[in-house]
């Protein structure tokens, strides 16, 4: 049985046709598994769930970071919130660069997205964080990270609810299973102060 030249173009074109209708672009619902330099587990499935909780989380990541670094940055600090600021560093360190990773890898730049994530604090009470005295940086630290981690907490749950990524499903359910006893222990603590 003999097949013509134009039949093994027509039966070649329309098989690049379909491959073609299965790509999409970043940012668009659909899959992402095609795009080059992502590792096996980061190539899976990413959707628009995965893109808005990544270019959401890492600005809020580095305000935690960076209200650790207020609080860190002042002398008498009670211990415990010395030790919860130097941990909060330690853990969201890593973690927004993992993201900034993915995002590089998804081919998506951070300078195109805006926005605030739940529970970010206002410039006003990043200033009120800096120029409260001791006693006050303490109260108001552990006030404004237990909000702050509630946002996040929330932003992780519709990440695990709706995500694809099983990656940013997996940082999203560490975020929840981390920061939901550090609301406990600064809640803790507050009532010592």
């Amino acid at each position: 049985m003999k097949i013509s030249a134009a039949a093994t173009v027509a039966f070649t074109l329309t098989a690049l046709l379909a491959l073609a209708g299965c790509a999409s672009t970043p940012g668009t619902g659909g899959r992402h598994d095609e795009m080059p330099g992502m590792s096996a587990s980061a190539s899976a499935d990413v959707n628009d769930a995965d893109i808005q909780f990544t270019t959401m989380m890492i600005p809020h990541h580095q305000q935690a970071v960076e209200m650790a670094d207020v609080i860190l940055a002042k002398d008498d600090i009670d211990e415990q919130v010395v030790a919860l600021a130097e941990q909060i560093q330690t853990a969201q360190g890593p973690e927004i660069k993992q993201m900034e990773a993915w995002l590089d890898d998804w081919g998506i730049d951070m300078g195109n997205i805006s926005g605030m994530g739940d529970g970010m604090m206002s410039d006003t009470d990043m200033e009120a964080l800096e120029d409260a005295t001791v006693n006050e940086a303490s109260r108001l630290f552990l006030e404004q990270m237990t909000e702050h981690h509630q946002g996040a907490i929330e932003m992780a749950q519709t990440e695990v609810d709706n995500g694809q990524n099983p990656d940013v499903i997996s940082l999203a359910q560490n975020i929840i299973t981390s920061q939901t006893p550090e609301i406990a222990t600064m809640t803790e603590i507050l009532a010592t102060l």
